[in-house]
């Protein structure tokens, strides 16, 4: 098993690819806490290496509670994997300061509450792996009606490459994963409100996320967690400050 002695960390794991990725490092060996502020979506989650539990990654104070659990050695987190954010649909004349903050809040806001409640403990227990999720509508690639979205994760491909050069001789690796379009309960919620808005089918919205994807398929959870797996192992031990694309070659 590739993650066996491993501890990780995983938020918005209820559903998609925080989901696909808790099972995946599971399934891998690791002892895996799944995290969702929504608490049925993680009730059918439990297993034999993997425990769930609430946490809203927009509160210090809840990261904290979960830090103070994992603080010795033998219990600290070896790898953190930063799943939770938000979609805001609309350009820059569309976004309210209040959307903006909320962005902000969860997809840049979310990963240093949970980084900075984790990493002390992780830097004492010998180092680890930090796995940020960015998008490829971030600085990569410029996606229509994605404002605030790809503002907040061109920030997160900043904060990778910050963490990972910060604590690099701290036996601290940080990776970004750039996903392009990936078929997830979210993705599907957001084609219906825009079919719901345009007063099309929801079939042909969901085409046209397809059009744009030049292997003519969307993405799965299964395949950005092999992604992950890979970071959080071990195999990966050189890698650190990279920004890994997984988008079946719409950034090309």
């Amino acid at each position: 098993m590739r993650l066996a002695g491993k501890r990780a960390l995983v938020t918005a794991a209820g559903q998609g690819i925080g989901r696909a990725v808790a099972q995946a490092f599971a399934r891998e060996g690791a002892q895996v806490l799944a995290t969702d502020i929504n608490a049925d979506s993680l009730t059918d989650l439990a297993g034999d290496r993997l425990s769930t539990r609430v946490l809203d990654v927009t509160d210090p104070r809840a990261l904290q509670a979960v830090a103070g659990d994992h603080a010795e050695p033998g219990s600290a987190f070896n790898v953190l994997f930063n799943c939770a954010g938000i979609v805001h649909a609309g350009t820059l004349l569309d976004c309210t300061n209040e959307q903006l903050d909320a962005a902000w809040r969860l997809n840049v806001g979310g990963m240093f509450n949970v980084c900075r409640a984790l990493l002390p403990a992780m830097i004492a227990a010998g180092g680890g792996s930090i796995i940020n999720i960015s998008s490829i509508a971030s600085s990569l690639k410029a996606v229509p009606n994605r404002f605030a979205y790809s503002t907040t994760k061109a920030a997160v491909i900043g904060f990778t490459k910050s963490v990972a050069m910060d604590f690099i001789g701290k036996g601290v690796r940080c990776n970004a994963i750039c996903p392009g379009t990936v078929e997830t309960p979210s993705l599907l919620d957001r084609i219906a409100t825009q079919a719901r808005a345009q007063q099309v089918d929801v079939d042909d919205v969901h085409e046209q996320f397809v059009a744009r994807q030049p292997m003519g398929r969307l993405g799965t959870p299964a395949e950005i967690a092999a992604l992950a797996v890979y970071l959080a192992s071990d195999e990966s031990a050189f890698t650190t400050g990279a920004v890994h694309v997984i988008d079946g070659g719409w950034c090309n």
